[in-house]
């Protein structure tokens, strides 16, 4: 069942949302070389715990820490440890957290230093695809309309979407209804509706669109071995525009 939300949920989502952007700031301007990820979830806890949420990923589902930190090959759910950032690597971070009730999710992936030119362009097309699936997120639009703006975005640049994961609705529970896959046929699946909340997540690869888990059970990373990003916000379906709610 996917559930609408009504004016006063969406003031409790804008809230928790808003310090998701709050701290993915404070993070991205932290990220330079020789920095720990393990110092980086320290840094997302006490920056949450400040502002009087709670970290949503510590414990959910058995996962360790406050922040996923998925570094090149890594494509979701990196563990944060005692990895050293170095020059030209490019780091995904996510985060989600729970405010009165309501979770807020964003993932942005930036570079260490100065990335080269393959891993800027992956980093670009990125993001772009998911603003391009953000502008799909209309009332009488479908959830495949998303995915496959996402998909056409992607592939028109030699970039592969992962399959394996995808985007979800959020509010009182971290993952809702419905599922918002990255790739699709449009004009399918749920039509959209006024109060929709939809965390929209591309995840793209720079080679196949395959992956593989690692032994530690949470890790995902490229089946080829080469870079992957990751670019989340949490939007609202509107009778007008989409509204971003993972902004400051």
């Amino acid at each position: 069942m996917i559930v609408l939300k009504n004016e006063e949920e969406l003031r409790l989502l804008r809230e928790s949302n808003r310090i998701v952007a709050q701290v993915l700031a404070n993070l991205g301007e932290a990220i330079k070389p020789g920095v720990t990820t393990g110092e980086l979830d320290s840094m997302a806890e006490m920056l949450i715990r400040e502002r009087g949420a709670i970290p949503a990923f510590k414990g959910y589902r058995g996962f360790p820490a406050s922040l996923c930190t998925s570094v090149n090959e890594e494509v979701i759910h990196g563990i944060p440890g005692s990895r050293r950032l170095k020059e030209g690597d490019i780091i995904s971070l996510d985060i989600g957290v729970w405010l009165n009730g309501y979770y807020g999710d964003a993932a942005i992936t930036v570079p260490v230093g100065k990335a080269d030119a393959d891993a800027a362009r992956l980093l670009t097309v990125t993001e772009k695809a998911l603003y391009e699936g953000i502008s799909e997120a209309r009332v009488g639009k479908r959830i495949y309309d998303i995915s496959h703006a996402i998909q056409s975005c992607v592939e028109s640049n030699g970039f592969s979407v992962v399959r394996d994961f995808v985007g979800h609705g959020i509010g009182r529970d971290l993952h809702e209804e419905p599922q918002i896959p990255n790739f699709g046929e449009p004009h399918r699946g749920p039509r959209l509706e006024k109060g929709m909340v939809l965390a929209i997540e591309p995840m793209v690869n720079q080679g196949t669109w395959e992956v593989k888990i690692l032994p530690d059970g949470w890790t995902a990373v490229t089946a080829d071995g080469k870079l992957s990003a990751h670019f989340e916000h949490t939007i609202v379906v509107t009778e007008d525009e989409p509204l971003i709610l993972s902004v400051k």
